[in-house]
């Protein structure tokens, strides 16, 4: 726990809003020609990458949490690195970063947060050319549920107000950090796993944020409870799956859930449980092999963590097929192109 909170507080708060970049009258494309002056993406600017004009499945800039090569990196739509974190000298005297299980960029855009699950700790990474840790709580491989522990912490994410919201899976329970490390919230209580919300939880092992300051979590053992921003229960479906992973709200109200089973599936099911759309062949290359995250990305395309296959993928709703992947079937490796095991996601637009 640390002694100086107002430091702390400080350190976090700079952090979020440390990472500047000035615009530039022409970007570089992909194929090295010049664009017209567009406005820059600032958080784009800072890290010296070029806007992108289309003609991909993906939108953007993905970032993967790469757990088994203990790494997080961005990559563009033509698959090249574009950033990777911890790079040499990176990690301070003391510090050790191992199994990122989930990557969130933080509500600005400028900061990543991780959690490392079978480490037991979160940590804050500055989305910057020299990235650094900047924020930790937790003690690395030792679980515990006393102030300053967590056991298997999960979906960990820097909210707007400078929170950190992460599911403390072991303890059965959801946490809110201040950036001084005090529990300023919680949902559920350590050691009593059982599917009674919001009084108790059974081994969360997602924690969504939602627009209204409400949160959405995913108990494994089958059950996907929303609930405000106060704690009150709005509702608790069942998921399709006895083994639901990272539910995600939709736009629409319906929910997206990842079922972390071999094989695999994805579904949107509706807040009474109705089962609306399904994506899982149960073999051939279409297959996944426990996908432990699914959001869907602003062109409506799901990108989807196929955790056991080692490669991340976006999955045409309509067609119902892969039109984009990172990574190779079955083939886990560290290489240009290879992942393994990854476990979490997210977009950089």
């Amino acid at each position: 726990m640390s002694r100086r909170p107002a430091a702390a507080v400080l350190l976090v708060a700079g952090l979020l809003a440390g990472c500047g970049g000035s615009s530039k009258t022409t970007t570089q494309g992909q194929g090295g020609h010049s664009h017209p002056a567009t406005p820059r993406d600032p958080v784009l600017a800072a890290l010296g990458l070029p806007a992108l004009h289309g003609g991909s499945p993906l939108p953007g800039y993905l970032m993967i949490a790469d757990r088994d090569n203990n790494r997080i990196i961005i990559v563009n739509p033509g698959k090249r690195i574009v950033w990777r974190f911890p790079r040499p000298g990176a990690l301070g005297p003391g510090q050790r970063f191992a199994g990122p299980d989930d990557a969130f960029l933080s509500a600005d855009r400028r900061s990543i947060i991780t959690n490392e699950e079978f480490s037991d700790a979160i940590a804050v990474v500055s989305l910057s050319r020299r990235p650094r840790i900047a924020w930790e709580y937790g003690h690395q491989e030792v679980q515990g549920s006393g102030p300053g522990y967590l056991a298997h912490p999960d979906d960990a994410y820097l909210l707007a107000n400078g929170q950190i919201q992460v599911a403390d899976l072991i303890n059965c329970r959801v946490l809110w950090l201040n950036p001084a490390k005090k529990i300023v919230h919680a949902i559920g209580t350590a050691g009593n796993c059982t599917h009674d919300p919001p009084h108790a939880l059974l081994q969360p092992n997602g924690d969504t944020p939602l627009p209204d300051g409400g949160v959405l979590v995913t108990e494994i053992g089958g059950w996907v409870d929303r609930f405000t921003a106060a704690g009150r229960l709005v509702w608790s479906i069942k998921a399709p799956t006895d083994y639901p992973s990272d539910a995600q709200l939709l736009p629409d109200g319906n929910v997206l859930v990842a079922g972390f089973n071999t094989p695999g599936r994805i579904d949107i099911i509706s807040p009474k449980g109705r089962i609306l759309w399904t994506y899982g062949p149960s073999s051939g290359p279409g297959s996944l092999d426990r996908p432990s995250l699914a959001v869907m990305l602003p062109n409506g395309t799901i990108a989807a963590t196929d955790d056991w296959h080692h490669r991340v993928v976006l999955i045409d709703r309509t067609a119902k097929k892969i039109v984009w992947q990172y990574g190779h079937d079955g083939t886990p490796g560290s290489g240009p192109g290879f992942l393994q095991k990854p476990d979490g996601l997210d977009l950089l637009p």
